[in-house]
């Protein structure tokens, strides 16, 4: 399950008179089915005849994934039944806030639906359907959101719940309505910033996070009305960190007379128009901790009576009510937010989550034993392999053909490229090889095994540890010197190519008896593409098969070989490497840097490569390094 949303380059908007929807433009070619044009038309003869409604569908941010599903007709049951399920949440509570998903089979589906508080039920789904209608414009994109003043549709191919703020945060002053300054300008201001503020404050300590508050303006005549809004399945500092942003991007909006921020956990608005109901304010002065002065005095007479000890646990204990009372219902928060190294199971946990190991939820055989399909107690799926102690290791049975193989490498990378750049830290698997790969029923991809992932601080440039991988697999600057960057991952990506696409392993040296090899598989492949010859290395099974070209062969033979150069940083990025290996019209660069290391040939390295283990070892022979 990948997530490949992109949002917009970063972007600020100051409104004209006109619309903010007509002035801001983005990269994405937006195209009008028949079918959407058709039921657009109806919900908008619907609305039309509901007097009084006001769904508030203002456009303020749309955009669709820059990748497509790769099933189409899977991809629209899953995205279907997603919104039918979201719609009926809507209705059928009252709430106006939903999240669903349709992770069977290949291409996922998971999305998220939020209405301001303040709409009504019946505007909360009206709202919801002109979303639903607009976000198909994306036709098969495999991720998109729809942002209107009253509501937030999203979905994605993998969870997204927990995230607050993404590149491409967007800030709207003014709009068609009220783009020009305030009357009395600088008390509007000073009124519109301090409530924006005090919200910012406020709403990450409210449950449901949501708040929606007014503030006179001095010397009278005029009222600022403004809101915050969370998503509920975003964390406390999640949310509080999300109105900061939100609030930098409209900061400088006042004077003028309206402004809105929108990210993907939050939204954030003021006006100089009323825009929700007398009746429909929160009253935010408990949370904003006007109570600090009683709790100082108290704290101040217990230190000063010598309990040092009760103010601990004291301080303690009104930590852990408010962390409780104000945080979000955290039973909803699936997916990237667990995240937080390998858990270890039982083996009743593992034995009670496969039904006794059923066979109605084994998945398929490995060389060490039978995997089966896990729900643990939380409701996540999981794989579980049951290893059988003593035996050899299996074979490799059946053969894939062309197409198969190809969506094997581009579904591995679109996992590493939502690892490395699309997931809210930078995550770096550091073992990528062919047997932590999954394929599920349809072949997809799904990658796994992340014992010894570590996730890449932001700011920094690389992590310098000890080495934990599988050589053969491992790029020379991270086995040698110990630097770890997301680059390894992409090394290990291309040796991972190069097996699928030639049918051997990356230490194998006599996998054909016709011809004998005595080169392991990466030296073998850079020897044959200095020749001009590299079509030699695949697979001869996949020739004529399903899709096959030895044009497309070269490609992909050419990608790897990019992905394994040297230094690091000349390989591409996986983000790059998706690109390379679409349908999309790109700029194939040729690579000339090999990444093996002979007796008389010795890995370049990059100048900041002065840590991890002894250079001395830069001298091994490119067989003592990749041997698996």
């Amino acid at each position: 399950m990948l997530q490949t949303f992109f949002w917009p380059s970063p972007t600020r908007y100051r409104a004209p008179q006109m619309s903010p929807p007509k002035s801001i433009k983005f990269h994405w070619r937006w195209r009008w089915p028949t079918t959407a044009v058709v039921l657009a038309a109806v919900v908008l003869a619907v609305m039309a005849n509901r007097p009084a409604a006001d769904p508030q569908t203002n456009l303020l941010n749309k955009g669709c994934s820059l990748y497509n599903a790769t099933n189409l007709s899977n991809f629209y049951t899953n995205l279907n039944n997603t919104f039918s399920d979201l719609r009926s949440q809507l209705r059928g509570s009252n709430t106006k806030f939903a999240t669903a998903q349709q992770a069977m089979g290949s291409d996922p589906v998971y999305a998220m639906a939020q209405c301001r508080d303040y709409l009504s039920m019946a505007d909360c789904v009206a709202c919801f359907d002109m979303a639903a209608v607009q976000i198909r414009n994306c036709t098969g994109a495999n991720g998109a959101r729809v942002i209107y003043d009253g509501c937030f549709l999203r979905y994605e191919s993998s969870t997204f719940y927990d995230q607050t703020t993404l590149p491409g945060n967007v800030g709207i002053c003014g709009n068609d309505t009220a783009s020009q300054p305030a009357s009395q300008p600088t008390a509007f201001q000073t009124a519109a910033q301090g409530l924006l503020t005090d919200l910012e404050t406020a709403t990450p300590r409210i449950n449901g996070y949501f708040a929606a508050a007014t503030r006179v303006v001095a010397g009278g005549g005029s009222t600022v009305y403004a809101l915050a809004q969370c998503a509920q399945t975003v964390s406390q500092s999640g949310c509080l960190g999300c109105l900061q942003v939100a609030y930098g991007n409209i900061q400088s909006c006042p004077p003028d007379a309206d402004g809105r921020a929108a990210d993907a956990g939050c939204f954030l608005r003021y006006s100089a128009t009323a825009f929700f109901g007398a009746n429909q304010t929160t009253n935010i002065t408990p949370f904003l901790g006007g109570g600090s002065r009683n709790k100082n005095a108290i704290i101040g007479g217990i230190v000063g009576g010598g309990g040092c000890l009760l103010l601990i646990i004291g301080l303690i204990l009104w930590y852990y009510y408010h962390q409780s009372k104000y945080a979000a219902p955290r039973g909803k928060t699936i997916g990237a937010s667990e995240l937080q190294g390998p858990k270890n199971f039982s083996y009743r946990d593992l034995k009670s989550a496969t039904k006794n190991f059923n066979k109605e939820n084994k998945l398929g055989e490995g060389g060490f034993g039978d995997i089966y399909k896990g729900t643990l107690k939380n409701g996540n799926i999981v794989a579980v392999k049951k290893l059988v102690m003593g035996t050899s290791k299996g074979e490799m049975r059946g053969t894939l053909n062309w197409k198969q193989r190809f969506d094997i490498i581009f579904g591995t990378a679109r996992g590493l490229s939502y690892l490395h750049d699309q997931f809210h830290v930078t995550i770096i698997h550091r073992d990528i090889k062919s047997s932590n790969i999954l394929l599920d029923d349809e072949f997809q991809p799904k990658i796994a095994d992340f014992g010894l992932a570590r996730l890449l601080p932001d700011g920094q440039s690389h992590l310098s540890t000890n080495f934990a991988g599988t050589l053969g697999y491992t790029a020379p600057e991270y086995a040698i010197h110990g630097q770890l960057t997301e680059k390894v991952d992409t090394y290990c990506f291309g040796v991972v190519v190069l097996e699928i696409i030639s049918g051997r392993r990356c230490n194998d040296f006599n996998a054909v008896e016709a011809e004998p090899v005595t080169d392991y598989l990466l030296e073998r492949a850079w020897k044959l593409y200095d020749d001009g010859m590299h079509l030699k290395l695949v697979d001869e099974i996949l020739v004529g098969s399903n899709g096959y070209t030895d044009k497309a062969a070269k490609k992909i033979i050419e990608i790897a070989l990019m992905c394994t150069e040297m230094p690091a940083s000349s390989r591409p990025t996986m983000s790059e490497v998706v690109m390379l290996l679409s349908d999309r019209p790109t700029d194939l660069m040729r690579p000339a840097r090999r990444a093996f290391m002979d007796n008389d040939n010795r890995v370049p390295d990059d100048s900041s490569s002065t840590t991890g283990s002894s250079t001395s070892n830069a001298t091994a022979s490119f067989t003592e390094y990749t041997g698996c």
